[in-house]
């Protein structure tokens, strides 16, 4: 790679050597939605580099390479159609913005069938799992209660009141199970003892994903805008960007939504929800507040500092 070479006898002046680009093999026709890499136009520049110096022979070497200008991945069903408009773009490059060269559908098809079946009794097992470790967790760290082994229960409980949280998720989904009233219990139980409005969140969560990532819609991911941030008074911004006030963010969420924003998820007349699901909202707060009920009963009968330590869990999970 350097301006001189050792032959066998003598040194002698070694060429510059150009890299020329070579296509890749594009892959097989039967992979689906298969890529290919198409030969470009290629820019020569030179590399300089270092040797040895010393029996003055150092210096710096040119090597003269080359590199693609740009990069172009296509896919089979668009070979031939390199100069295709996309969003406007008319230069056939790959476009991260546009649509995939696949649908819903084909993903769907490459799933195994024996996925999309609900197994109502597998589902149950988690949560009856889930529970074992939750009361376990609770048995430990009571025997033991010293505080060098609640602060090692809140992560622990926390980590599991995220466990209880994910499958009320799938409950809200109907992926727990195809009865939907098996579902509506599940998830009620599930979510009530993390203080989450089961119905409130199901439909909320909807409307995230009917409008993911949209930047007014989404419901989940709402982003500020420079406006409205600027109109936030301060102690509405120490409270959402300071820490560790943002760890309160999600309660917060569901009582009022994201700044900008108005309604809540345990309102039933909220904007959130169309009037016939009134009646699910009146549900789901019902059981909330049953369970608010029965932690301010626990703190008299077990005392304050049991549950506390339970809401400092709960905070860890949030």
């Amino acid at each position: 790679m350097a301006s001189w070479v050792v032959s066998e006898c003598s040194l002698r002046p070694f060429t510059a050597v150009k890299i020329h680009h070579k296509p890749r093999p594009s892959l097989p026709s039967n992979t689906i939605n298969a890529f290919k890499f198409k030969p470009l136009p290629c820019s020569a520049f030179k590399v300089p580099t270092l040797w040895s110096k010393g029996r003055n022979l150092g210096g710096w070497g040119l090597l003269n390479v080359s590199a693609p200008l740009k990069v172009t991945i296509t896919s089979e069903e668009d070979k031939g159609k390199e100069e295709s408009t996309t969003d406007g773009v008319n230069n056939g490059e790959f476009d991260p913005g546009a649509a995939p060269p696949f649908k819903l559908s084909d993903i769907k098809a490459a799933i195994p069938k024996h996925c999309w079946v609900k197994d109502p009794w597998r589902s149950m097992s988690y949560v009856v799992r889930d529970v074992v470790v939750v009361f376990g967790l609770a048995a430990v760290a009571a025997y033991f209660n010293n505080w060098f082994v609640w602060p090692l229960y809140w992560i622990a409980q926390g980590t599991m009141f995220w466990a209880l949280f994910v499958l009320g998720h799938d409950c809200g989904h109907g992926s727990f199970s195809n009865n939907p009233a098996l579902n509506s219990v599940a998830g009620h139980l599930l979510h009530s003892s993390i203080l989450v409005p089961y119905h409130g969140w199901r439909i909320s969560h909807r409307t995230h994903h009917q409008n993911h990532g949209h930047v007014e819609n989404d419901e989940s991911w709402h982003p500020l805008s420079e406006k409205i941030y600027k109109s936030l008074d301060n102690a509405t911004r120490l409270l959402r960007f300071t820490l560790p006030f943002p760890m309160l963010a999600y309660p917060i969420y569901l009582w009022s939504r994201s700044p900008g924003k108005k309604g809540s998820h345990f309102h039933p007349d909220s904007d959130l929800f169309v009037p016939n699901e009134r009646k699910d909202i009146i549900t789901s707060t019902a059981c909330w507040t049953a369970m608010v009920g029965l932690l301010a009963y626990l703190s008299f009968a077990m005392g304050p500092m049991h549950c506390l330590n339970s809401t400092a869990s709960l905070m860890r999970y949030l």
